[in-house]
């Protein structure tokens, strides 16, 4: 199992954070908690995403697909905003093909919110920060009750 180096937004510092664990990542200099960034392929997936102890954001992605690319930091910036609340998954379907049939990607990017190891919510194309960011509370708000 791997780790991502993880920019702490409240003070700087950077953190090693296990790319699956209890919980949920804090900073080692200041506690606050850190959003939770990292990728899986067909072998860590259930690991790191279908196990996770908060709600995990799947992206399917490519590095040659542009929409994806224009989606990625609209990702990011949710995943620091809902820091503690969910875990972002990165998951390049040209180094995945076993999840991209499992979850049936058609096309990319598509995104997934998975909790207790179930798929809640699916949203398919790139849609603007605002229609993500709704998506994602809708989602989450599914998952709490």
């Amino acid at each position: 199992m791997g780790s991502q180096l993880i920019k702490c937004p409240s003070c700087g510092k950077t953190n090693r954070v296990p790319d699956a664990a209890a919980g949920h990542p804090r900073c080692g200099s200041c506690r606050q908690v850190l959003p939770w960034i990292v990728t899986a392929g067909d072998a860590d997936f259930a690991t790191i995403a279908e196990q996770s102890t908060v709600p995990a954001l799947i992206d399917f992605w490519a590095a040659w697909c542009g929409p994806c690319r224009a989606v990625s930091p609209v990702l990011d910036k949710l995943a620091q905003e809902k820091a503690g609340q969910i875990k972002l998954v990165k998951v390049d379907v040209d180094r995945a093909p076993e999840l991209s049939r499992r979850f049936a990607v058609q096309s990319i990017p598509t995104l997934l919110v998975i909790s207790g190891g179930k798929v809640v919510a699916r949203q398919t194309g790139a849609a603007p920060a605002p229609a993500l960011r709704f998506w994602l509370e809708q989602a989450l708000a599914a998952t709490s009750g």
